[in-house]
């Protein structure tokens, strides 16, 4: 972008609000609010994103970002008392990330910039302690080196460690302020030799540095897949935050912590957090120590304690929400150093919604909001059996809920590897920081022996809906030797084990699951009750009962048969809109159709046809029974025909042995040429659907039959049925025109015969990328569309997705080409537009023209909002997606009024 010169670059943290966070970021937009609530927040500033931007775009700065920071810094230094990198009683800076969108731990942090060698020793004589000064520089040195100089981090830890070894000691707080500087200069060589350059002893320099240290970090690695998995824009750049440093590792009466105003991980309220004694807010984040919970806090510091849990009690208030907050107590005062809308399980996000509501702090409408479809589906997952046997390991921190089962792997990479080999993972760490993001994604859960519920692990871990246990002290983690030890067991990389993220439990071996409760609520064998497992059946069909009365979009089913579609009628299905009949041709009728498609006369078409009508009609009969009253879309015959065919490979390698012995079979050979003549180089764009149907004769005709007749013995049973005859991969309105001309005799034969009215309608899917061009012409014959996404996706892009999901799509997703498969949810730029004109098209044809859905992008929570905005009557999906497809049809409705309202 170029840049503005009348353009603001830099607020301070008294002129912003939290409604600013595209300009401030997360951070800065929430710092701004608490210093307007009048919180006790650091006095500091924070440079926009629009400055991250240009200096993303051009390499450099802006040209006025110099002068506003020095304005901003020198109104920073009047109002402490104190300047940047003075000898003695420094002003120390924080330098902090905050994009718009929480992203924990995927950019970068500095803290105490200002530190020298000269400024350190007037540090530890204003605080009347050498050693927090000493500490404070060696974390400089430390964060800058690998931040901003690019030094590897494990050389700084392996020094560290090197230093409490030689002491004898396993805490870095057991170092005294003579090993810390012997620290300070192990760290400064480090630097120099890895670095090619000294470690900057001007603290303006620093802070410059560490300025573009955290624009570059918006674009590292680590970040940019995090936002692909997060599907996070990546033009919106990041925020930087220059606060004043107050600091934690004064001693024992001083500490950092990170408070939650409820459980993320379950929603009750009560006091959450973790909190650490003489450490810098980093030490909480990394796991380095254990913490201790937030509630000792009031035997350790009852008066922040009290203060701390009255400013949690004001921030959820004004938020309207779960809060997650970051505090540091420096001797004895409270400081705010963060809040944001804090990251939750799905389970948390439902509880939550309705306690808010039950509070009058939120509406109804609200509610649905916070909550997703992915959370939906993350609530729907299995459980552990409690009744199995099992081999308890150890127990550590409830982190992020799911029952997990993998082999261990001791390292991102591994992961990784074994992941895309079929492999099902759990990655196991003494902690995990951003530079393992690619194996927690790639693993069905992470467990470490360090942490707490605020580690690195578990924030990220509940941002993806990964099951995660934090903190299991008794297990011995060596990652070098790739093992985990508890006792006298030895987990050794390949071996199972099985993970509890909601009770923090770690099982030897692969525990079996049993199904979700809020399946079973679905399935109508569970009712909200008092206990944990009810509350929150409870919450979720509160929910559920709110999105359904707003929702516009109906929801149907894709189901092939009468168990899927009463098991979709179950899960809230309000009819089918994809009854695939190739799927009714399986196992012994493949042979009948076989010889429909290779006879020879107009009587063994005929015979063929004969014998497949009455096994047609009674699928119909079962399905029109389990959805009576709901409309069934039945979809005619639609797969490419080489799927009713022998492999043309091995029938040839069977004629040719039997060749060989001289005892051809006649049939086969008979077989072989016919097969020989129907092969297609790309059946997927060959002879199928529409084509199919038109080629062979009697074929739709058929079908059609057996749908009429099932649909009038059913109506003559005293039963509803509803069916709807769906004529596949229509590409000109004429094919459609024959079809449905011979549909609608067979049907008024029908109706003549059996006395019945049938009132059967007949229309298309919109698949092809003529057919939604030309939907003005179709409709003319149409009486609905229904719009397959899955083949209308691979004919726009000119994919074959069988084999492009396995080829390249995993670069195209690492290479930011793609945000998210258009497989997965739909394209809409490209497929959509096609979407939107056929749908414009088509209504201005016939005004009552019904639309609807039908590919996997019908269960897709994002694809559902794109169909509400587009004017579609249903989507329809797999009946385990239809939960999900009926609460973003409500958050669709429900955001749509809101939009218009304002």
């Amino acid at each position: 972008m170029s840049e503005n010169k009348d353009q603001k670059l830099v607020y301070d943290f008294t002129e912003g609000n939290r409604d600013l966070k595209d300009l401030l970021g997360g951070k800065g937009a929430n710092l701004a609010e608490m210093t307007n609530l009048g919180l006790p927040v650091p006095p500091g500033f924070t440079i926009t994103t629009e400055a991250c931007k240009v200096y993303l775009e051009s390499g450099t700065a802006p040209a006025a970002l110099r002068d506003e920071v020095t304005a901003h810094l020198a109104a920073l230094e009047a109002k402490m008392g104190k300047k940047l990198g003075q000898s003695d009683d420094p002003l120390l800076v924080s330098v902090r990330s905050g994009a718009k969108f929480s992203m924990p731990g995927m950019m970068d942090t500095v803290l105490n910039i200002g530190l020298s060698d000269e400024s350190v020793v007037g540090l530890a004589a204003q605080a009347d302690n050498e050693r927090f000064a000493w500490d404070s520089y060696r974390r400089l040195i430390q964060m800058f080196g690998k931040t901003v100089l690019g030094v590897e981090g494990e050389l700084f830890e392996d020094a560290l460690d090197e230093a409490k070894a030689a002491k004898k000691v396993t805490v870095d707080t057991d170092l005294d302020a003579a090993d810390l500087k012997k620290l300070v200069k192990v760290f400064k060589k480090i630097v120099s030799k890895e670095a090619g350059r000294e470690f900057p002893q001007d603290a303006r320099e620093q802070l410059d540095l560490a300025v573009e240290a955290v624009f570059n970090s918006w674009n590292t690695d680590r970040a940019k897949l995090y936002r692909r998995q997060e599907r996070i824009p990546s033009d919106l750049g990041t925020a930087v935050n220059v606060c004043s440093m107050v600091f934690g590792n004064l001693g024992p009466d001083s500490g950092t912590g990170v408070a939650f105003t409820r459980d993320p991980a379950s929603g009750h309220a009560g006091v959450y957090g973790d909190y650490l004694q003489n450490a810098q807010g980093e030490d909480v984040v990394a796991g380095i120590r254990n913490t201790v919970p937030l509630a000792d806090l009031e035997a350790i510091d009852k008066a922040s304690y009290d203060q701390l849990m009255t400013i949690m009690t004001t921030l959820e208030t004004h938020y309207k929400d779960l809060c997650d907050i970051e505090f540091t107590i420096e001797r004895g005062q409270l400081w705010m150093l963060q809040t944001r809308v804090g990251k939750r399980t799905a389970g948390a996000a439902f509880r939550i919604a309705t306690q808010l509501v039950d509070q009058g702090l939120i509406s109804e409408a609200e509610a649905l909001q916070r909550v997703t479809g992915h959370q939906l589906a993350q609530l729907m997952f299995p459980r552990f059996d409690e009744g199995a046997k099992t081999e308890l390991l150890g127990r550590g921190i409830a982190a992020s809920p799911g029952a997990a089962v993998g082999k261990a792997v001791f390292d991102s990479y591994t992961a990784v590897k074994w992941s895309r080999s079929g492999e099902k993972v759990i990655l196991i760490r003494r902690e995990t920081n951003p530079d393992d993001l690619d194996g927690m994604i790639a693993s069905e859960g992470i467990l470490t022996s360090r942490g707490g519920k605020t580690s690195h692990a578990a924030v990220v871990a509940r941002g993806m809906g990964k099951t995660c246990v934090c903190g299991a002290e008794e297990l011995d983690v060596d990652t070098k030797r790739r093992r985990m030890t508890v006792g006298e067991t030895v987990i050794e990389e390949g071996d199972v084990v099985s993970i509890d993220g909601s009770t923090g439990k770690v099982y030897l071996g692969e525990v079996p699951v049993v199904p979700s409760p809020v399946v079973e609520y679905f399935e109508g064998r569970m009712h909200a009750g008092a206990d944990d497992a009810d509350e929150l059946v409870a919450a979720v069909h509160r929910i559920m009962a709110y999105a359904d009365r707003v929702r516009r979009l109906r929801v149907r089913a894709n189901a092939d048969n009468a168990e899927d579609a009463l098991r979709a009628r179950r899960f809230g299905a309000q009819g089918i809109g994809l009854c695939r009949t190739e799927h009714m041709f399986l196992g012994e009728r493949r042979e009948m159709v076989e010889r429909l498609i290779l006879a020879d006369t107009d009587g063994e078409r005929e015979e063929a046809l004969s014998a497949l009508l009455p096994l047609q009609k009674q699928d119909f009969i079962e399905l029109f029974e389990a959805m009576d009253g709901l409309p069934v879309t039945v979809r005619l015959l639609d797969p490419p025909l080489h799927e009713f065919l022998p492999d043309i490979t091995e029938l040839s390698v069977r004629v040719a042995l039997a060749e060989s012995r001289k005892d051809a079979n006649e049939n086969d050979l008979r077989l072989l040429q016919a097969v020989h003549k129907l092969h297609e180089q790309n059946p997927m764009l060959g002879l199928r659907g529409v084509r199919l149907g038109l080629v062979i004769p009697g074929l739709f005709a058929m079908q059609v039959r057996a749908i009429a007749e099932a649909a009038a013995e059913r109506k003559n049973a005293k039963g509803d049925p509803r069916a709807e005859i769906m004529v596949p991969l229509v590409g000109t309105v004429q094919e459609l025109e024959i079809v449905r001309e011979e549909a609608d005799a067979i049907i008024a034969e029908v109706e003549a015969a059996t006395g019945t009215s049938l009132k059967l309608s007949v229309g298309t899917m919109i698949e092809l990328p003529r057919a939604a061009l030309t939907a003005a012409q179709i409709a003319e014959a149409a009486q609905f569309f229904s719009f397959g996404t899955n083949d209308l996706t691979q004919t726009v892009w000119g994919f074959s997705r069988d084999d492009v999901e396995a080829s390249f799509f995993t670069a195209y997703l690492e290479k930011g080409i793609f945000g998210v498969s258009p497989f997965e949810t739909i394209d809409r730029d490209g497929v959509g537009s096609l979407v939107r004109h056929a749908v414009k098209q088509g209504r201005a044809t016939r005004p009552d023209l019904k639309l609807g859905v039908c590919g996997e992008h019908g269960g897709d929570p994002e694809s559902v909002h794109f169909f509400h905005e587009v004017g579609l009557d249903y989507v329809s999906c797999s009946p385990f997606r239809i939960p999900v497809a009926r609460l973003e049809a409500g958050r669709a409705a429900a955001e749509a009024k809101g939009s218009d309202s304002r």
